[in-house]
């Protein structure tokens, strides 16, 4: 019993609602000292989980948010080559100092951190095909060298790295084989409710009941170009809640389209779907034999 406390060191927080299958993979990635690669559609909480898992965990967060352009190199160090040269023009600063215009990235200054950190890497798939394999040997090893001093930064501490990806490429075999990974699956609706209660607690049954209907129909809709998120969600609710919305206008209308549908095709489709008078669901046997409550 001890040692499966012990290997439980993350059990989810107030604020997050996690399945037993991410609990599990969370744990496991922090014993075997892998990186965590979590997949899934955007707005499924992935960013999110790691900003909880440092609090679960009283861990310090450093956050890498990459982009097409991202390469890995800016996560260990930045040489500041221009403002070298501008000190040199006018007289300012030490140039002969050349650690004075190393800066360290995300990755440097949570191996460089006194105390045991959380990296996250978030969106690890906007980059190029190559970027997941070039932070490789850093990530094995926990150090890297600066090239122009030669100075070696060691992580002090083994950080825990969580690492998102929204699975709209496929990552390199060398890469998957150093990760722990889970995959988010869109939560079903006994699971969104929990999340709902987290965010929204004081929610009347019977609206939430017409708000879930809505929501899991429009996902269901094959014509949407994106679907609605679990974050999305959650926005729609407050805007329900703030302007007074009742269950029985609900029923047959879906308001504040704009914070669920985020593209111009999707809303058009809907307007069109209401105009030839289609029919609103307003019960869960109107989705199908999955949703029957």
């Amino acid at each position: 019993m001890s040692e499966e406390s012990d290997f439980y060191r993350f059990t989810g927080t107030k604020g997050y609602i996690v399945s037993r299958s991410l609990v599990e993979a969370v744990n496991c990635a922090i014993a075997l000292e892998r990186p965590l690669l979590v997949k899934g559609e955007p707005g499924t909480g992935k960013t999110l989980l790691a900003r909880h898992v440092a609090e679960g965990l009283g861990l310090e967060m450093e956050s890498w948010h990459i982009k097409s352009t991202s390469k890995a190199m800016e996560g260990l160090y930045v040489y500041d080559t221009l403002q070298r040269l501008n000190d040199a023009r006018f007289g300012e600063g030490d140039v002969g100092d050349i650690r004075s215009y190393i800066k360290l990235g995300p990755v440097g200054r949570v191996f460089s951190a006194p105390k045991r950190q959380l990296l996250l890497i978030d969106e690890v798939d906007k980059a190029d095909l190559e970027f997941p394999n070039d932070i490789l040997r850093e990530l094995d090893e926990m150090r890297f060298t600066v090239m122009e001093t030669s100075d070696e930064v060691v992580a002090k501490e083994r950080p825990l790295v969580i690492i998102t990806s929204n699975n709209e490429k496929e990552l390199p075999d060398a890469f998957l084989r150093r990760c722990v990974f889970h995959f988010i699956e869109f939560p079903e609706p006994e699971m969104m409710r929990k999340i709902v209660d987290v965010h929204h607690p004081n929610v009347d049954t019977s609206l939430l009941d017409q708000v879930l209907i809505k929501f899991y129909w429009l996902r269901g809709q094959p014509d949407l170009r994106k679907k609605p998120s679990t974050s999305e969600l959650i926005d729609w609710i407050a805007a329900l809640l703030r302007s007074g919305i009742s269950q029985d206008q609900l029923e047959s209308h879906i308001p504040f389209l704009g914070s669920l549908l985020k593209n111009e095709q999707d809303t058009a489709a809907l307007a069109d779907f209401e105009e030839r008078g289609g029919d609103m669901p307003s019960d869960w046997s109107d989705l199908g034999p999955r949703f029957n409550q």
